[in-house]
């Protein structure tokens, strides 16, 4: 039994439902980074492809977010019968040692699950058990996603 329980705070994850509407119309000022922007709207493709494919192949997942009150977060949690994921995605070319706090959280309360780390840098590899992966070519046939998540086994 788990000694503490983190407590989750819920509420929606708001995607918009195209990356480039997004980038058009989201309001920008002097406290905008491009980073900023651009993680967002990384994320928001990830999530349009992710439901996308999930839709059309009849996956079956339910596709969340997790946030624990520490403000640790995981950007997508896949939940269904081909398995569960937890997924977070960074625009960075390198992964710091804290990229990982939220999802190694997640893989602390929930161990069935695969942690999964996806960037825009080249390197495959792993750390502490979590895949980190690189973002391109992620959903083509011979992708990552692809054959992890709904690929025929």
């Amino acid at each position: 039994m788990k000694s503490i329980e983190r407590k989750l705070t819920t509420h929606p994850k708001f995607f918009f439902f195209d990356v480039g509407v997004f980038r058009h119309l989201r309001p920008k000022g002097p406290l905008d980074t491009d980073e900023e922007i651009d993680g967002a709207a990384l994320e928001t493709l990830i999530w349009q492809e992710l439901r996308a494919l999930n839709d059309y192949l009849q996956s079956g997942y339910q596709i969340s977010f997790w946030r624990a009150s520490q403000k640790l977060e995981v950007d997508f949690v896949l939940y269904g019968p081909r398995g569960f994921f937890a997924i977070e995605i960074k625009r960075a070319d390198r992964i710091r040692p804290s990229d990982l706090d939220g999802i190694l959280a997640f893989l602390d309360d929930y161990p069935e699950a695969k942690g999964i780390l996806a960037y825009t840098g080249t390197r495959a590899y792993h750390d502490r058990g979590v895949a980190i992966v690189p973002l391109e070519n992620w959903f083509t046939k011979k992708g990552f996603a692809y054959k992890t998540f709904f690929a025929e086994n």
